[in-house]
């Protein structure tokens, strides 16, 4: 054989060594990187409703700890009941934060326009169905430094306490400010208001939009917490 074939033979008996090399690890990760993806998730649902600090790192057990007792999940028909699984029309995702056996907040998944992608996270609301308990990102494309700060605590904690009506009671969608809120936005819309991140106009504006398109999605859950209600499925 000569000089040629046999670097031609090498090079393809390396190349099939590192394929099936590849193929294999990635098969191997598959069921790590499943499980990192839905822990992710896990945590941030968890940080919406505020059971695990933003600035702490919680371990992956502790987290999956957290979620089996304390959220549960289910489905909103088309007729605004709380179902288990998913409802054979289709339906929305909700879960929600038990506490004592009773629904102490319900969190929506978030998944909205951004400057340069999707923005996923999700949006908890308190059980009067007025008040916002908390926001988090799991996945965003915007800007480092710029739109890319709506992952940041600083500007995540901002949107606790936020109502999702106005004073008659009325649907009022919270909306992130171009800049200080209390600087571009008259004192009686300052509840539905979250500041803006400097330089990130267009971002706040998408999430806004987006917010406001899943909170008109789910007003209709929101309207049954307002009236006192809401009742899980049995079992939960």
């Amino acid at each position: 054989m000569s000089d040629q074939l046999k670097s031609i033979a090498f090079t393809a008996v390396v190349a099939l060594v590192c394929s099936l090399m590849l193929t294999a690890a990635a098969s191997g990760l598959k069921e790590r990187k499943l499980r990192n993806v839905a822990v992710d998730r896990q945590k941030n649902i968890l940080k919406s409703v505020g059971l695990v600090d933003p600035n702490e790192k919680v371990a992956v057990n502790r987290i999956e700890q957290l979620y089996k007792e304390n959220i549960r999940c289910y489905t909103l028909d088309g007729t605004g009941r709380i179902v288990e699984g998913h409802s054979k029309e289709g339906g929305l995702p909700v879960c929600f934060y038990v506490k004592e056996g009773d629904p102490a907040a319900y969190i929506l998944p978030v998944d909205s326009r951004g400057l340069w992608g999707k923005i996923h996270g999700y949006l908890a609301i308190e059980n009067d169905g007025k008040t916002v308990a908390g926001f988090s990102v799991y996945s965003h494309n915007e800007t480092p430094g710029l739109g890319g700060e709506i992952e940041k605590p600083w500007f995540q904690k901002n949107f606790i306490g936020k109502k999702i009506v106005d004073a008659s009671g009325n649907f009022a969608p919270v909306r992130i400010a171009k800049g200080k809120a209390a600087e571009v936005v008259a004192p009686d819309k300052l509840p539905n208001v979250v500041d803006g991140i400097s330089g990130a106009t267009l971002t706040g504006k998408y999430l806004s939009g987006g917010l406001k398109d899943l909170l008109q999605e789910y007003e209709v859950l929101s309207k049954q917490f307002r009236a006192g209600a809401v009742t899980l499925p049995a079992g939960s």
